[in-house]
């Protein structure tokens, strides 16, 4: 599997590379020449809003479009506390991507739409995988990320982290993304280690009538979609959908063309509303896809190491339904439940999974303005990995994974609530390593209502993996003087990486039209993955006979982690907004004493950005047209044999009437192709240049 095993093993192969003294000369040089660029469309907002219309700023209360930065800060988030709190109120690093940011910024998938929120790192590996990650450990599976889908974790237990490319809804209905830097373990559980994603589905009652919608370009060469919903007089709210693309493949500097994406998904989801205290959903999708593979694996006869490419095919479907019931104001309690089907099969191994998950919780208001959570959960997630190769293999093949674990968190306020201290422990079992406990400390201060500072003490971990405990494979090093192997094989003693992290942060409405959020982070982990490199030795069989070098995974790296991330957003006149973000990440990696692990730690700190900057400017047009253009820069990634960039992307939307609109955007707009993160075999997929167009018909809205 290219993101994983093939990359994997390229750290072990070969010494990190670092760019070189020439190449950051002519970066230096690019980033001056790119600064024109943000001089340029600075002043082109400032010229085109003139024109612009008067924008009425909405009640708080109505879907998150164009809001003031005022109304912005009030917007209830779930994700934090699993119950809803405004943001001012929110003792953590959140940032909140609305679907009207959504659809001005021209992405066309979920993972380039998280490069909205500060602290992120997306990085695309080819046409249909991305490397996202928070804070550091940036991998096309970074195993430190939770995400969900409307509260249903996307994470998978066999490698660690997500299948991006199995990720998709249709973007016009997401209401949000909640993004959460940092752990997040107290309330999520086990792997919620540097940040928590959760996607946010509008409900059932706010799509009504009918939606298509029709694109294509250079790179998304078809994408489609339609919806229809509708209500009944009891309460009663639907929506079916469907969607489908065909996306072709990058600029590949050496080797074929292999990247090709096609992939087709529908679903439902219901919602009801029975009285004012009961609220139901109930939600579904089902999907297939063709996703193009680069992979290699080892042969014993002949003995050599087969580049191979093909077609990852991934199937699956999922139900999922909430129950939440209003006790009295302030007290509530929800049950939720939900399945899910993977089936997995790549060019080198395969993989079947079923998982079943039950999530309780209650919140209580108690007598001295206390905020009560607690909660039980409950995860059964049978997999059966199928060997196709005889290189890779996880043992035992049929593995059930189960989790259970229960929670409690109070909210504590002081001084008519201008001051609050939430503490609170998670309790977890795993078949891995058993109970797992992960605590938080944190204490809010609203010196204004619209000013907030907060720190925060957590300590959170990532469980063990299949790819920790039960791989099986041999890579191929070399034909001379004899065959030699690498052989990688899982640790059943593989302990869970722990984080200690300690985080700061202050937002504030400098003025109506002036916002700025800032947040530190210190971070202390131990028990990082790593490989113990053992003593070589002959083995006869299969023939040839050939020298093994053993690998065992391990937890023998410490270190710490620390930035800083900068978001501030202005609106300097009516009709105008610029939005900026900046991060800066810092990481000191070490081997603990006996390990001897040569790779890793390279591998780590040169696979995350030091720096990255974002520049966003929404300009709104007169005759109901909009300009928005986005500038990125990111740092090198030495890890990955890729040097600093700078891109630029573009929009322009026009409501041609109430029920039409069109918009045409392009991305990475300064260079032809450019490679943002690296790739196995041959050298980093070079992402391209593209160009598309977008229809979007709506009628029968209610």
């Amino acid at each position: 599997m290219k993101p994983v095993l093939s990359m994997w093993l390229s750290h072990i192969r070969h010494d990190a590379t670092g760019v070189t003294p020439d190449a950051e000369a002519r970066s230096r040089v690019k980033f001056v020449q790119r600064a024109a660029i943000i001089v340029l469309f600075v002043l082109t907002g400032l010229v085109n809003q003139s024109f612009a219309a008067p924008q009425e700023d909405q009640a708080s209360g109505e879907p998150l479009k164009q809001l003031s930065l005022a109304q912005l800060g009030n917007v209830e988030v779930t994700t934090a506390s699993k119950e809803p709190e405004e943001v001012w109120k929110t003792p953590a690093a959140v940032f909140v991507i609305t679907q009207e940011d959504i659809r001005r910024s021209g992405a066309t998938s979920i993972p380039e739409l998280l490069r909205l929120a500060p602290g992120v790192e997306v990085a695309q590996v080819d046409s249909d995988h991305w490397s996202v990650g928070i804070r550091g450990f940036g991998a096309a599976l970074a195993s430190k990320l939770l995400v969900l889908i409307d509260g249903r974790s996307v994470y998978t237990p066999l490698f660690a982290g997500v299948y991006w490319q199995a990720q998709a809804t249709p973007l016009e209905d997401i209401e949000r993304i909640e993004v959460i830097r940092g752990p997040g373990g107290t309330i999520w559980g086990a792997n919620a280690v540097d940040g928590i994603i959760n996607i946010i589905t509008k409900n059932a009652k706010d799509t009504h009538g009918s939606m298509a919608s029709l694109g294509g370009g250079n790179v998304d060469q078809g994408t489609g979609s339609f919806r229809y919903g509708d209500a009944n007089r009891s309460g009663f709210n639907y929506r079916v959908y469907g969607m489908g693309f065909d996306r072709g493949g990058e600029f590949h500097p050496d080797g074929p063309n292999f990247d090709e994406w096609r992939m087709g998904q529908a679903g439902f989801r219901t919602d009801w509303d029975r009285g004012a205290r009961d609220s139901f959903t109930f939600q579904g999708d089902i999907y297939r896809e063709g996703a193009g593979e680069a992979t290699t694996y080892a042969l014993y006869s002949p003995p050599s190491q087969v580049n191979a490419y093909g077609t990852a095919y991934l199937t699956g479907g999922n139900l999922l339904g909430r129950w939440k019931r209003v006790l009295n104001q302030g007290s509530d309690f929800q049950l939720q439940a939900y399945v899910d089907r993977t089936n997995h099969f790549e060019p080198e191994f395969g993989e079947t999974r079923d998982t079943f998950d039950v999530d309780f919780l209650d919140h209580l208001t108690l007598p001295g303005q206390q905020n009560f959570l607690w909660g039980l959960g409950a995860r059964v997630s049978p997999g059966n990995a199928i060997q196709l190769v005889p290189s890779i293999d996880f043992l035992p093949q049929h593995l059930t994974d189960l989790v259970y674990s229960g929670f409690a968190q109070d909210e504590i306020s002081f001084f008519k609530r201008r001051l609050s201290l939430t503490v609170g422990t998670k309790l977890e079992h795993n078949n891995y390593t058993g109970f797992e406990v992960q605590p938080s400390g944190r204490l809010l201060w609203n010196r204004t209502p619209r000013e907030s500072l907060w720190g925060s003490v957590t300590r959170a971990v990532r469980t063990p993996s299949r790819l920790d405990t039960d791989v099986e494979l041999t890579d191929f090093a070399t034909v001379t003087p004899l065959p030699i192997y690498l052989r990688v094989s899982g640790n059943p003693q593989f302990q869970s990486e722990e984080l200690v992290a300690y985080e700061t942060g202050y937002r504030r409405l400098v003025t109506p039209h002036c916002y700025v959020d800032v947040a530190l982070f210190y971070n202390d982990y131990n028990d990082l993955y790593s490989f113990q490199v053992g003593t070589p030795f002959l083995e006869p069989s299969p023939a040839p006979e050939h020298a093994i070098i053993p690998l065992l995974t391990s937890n023998g790296i410490k270190g710490t982690t620390k930035g800083i991330e900068v978001s501030p957003d202005w609106k300097p006149v009516t009709g105008w907004e610029l939005r900026a973000s900046y991060s800066y990440l810092d990481m000191d990696l070490e081997n603990k004493p006996g390990s001897n692990d040569p790779t890793s730690i390279p591998g780590y700190e040169g696979s995350s950005p030091r720096h990255q900057v974002t520049i966003q400017s929404f300009v709104n047009l007169p005759k109901k047209m909009d300009f928005d253009q986005t500038y990125r820069y990111v740092s090198a990634l030495p890890a990955q044999t890729v040097a600093s960039y700078q891109t630029m992307d573009t929009r322009f939307g026009w409501h041609i009437s109430p029920e039409l609109e069109l918009s045409i955007g392009g991305q990475n707009l300064l260079q032809p192709h450019y490679a943002q993160f690296g790739g196995d075999p041959g050298g980093p997929v070079e992402i391209k240049r593209s160009i598309y167009t977008k229809l979007v018909w709506r009628f029968g809205e209610k």
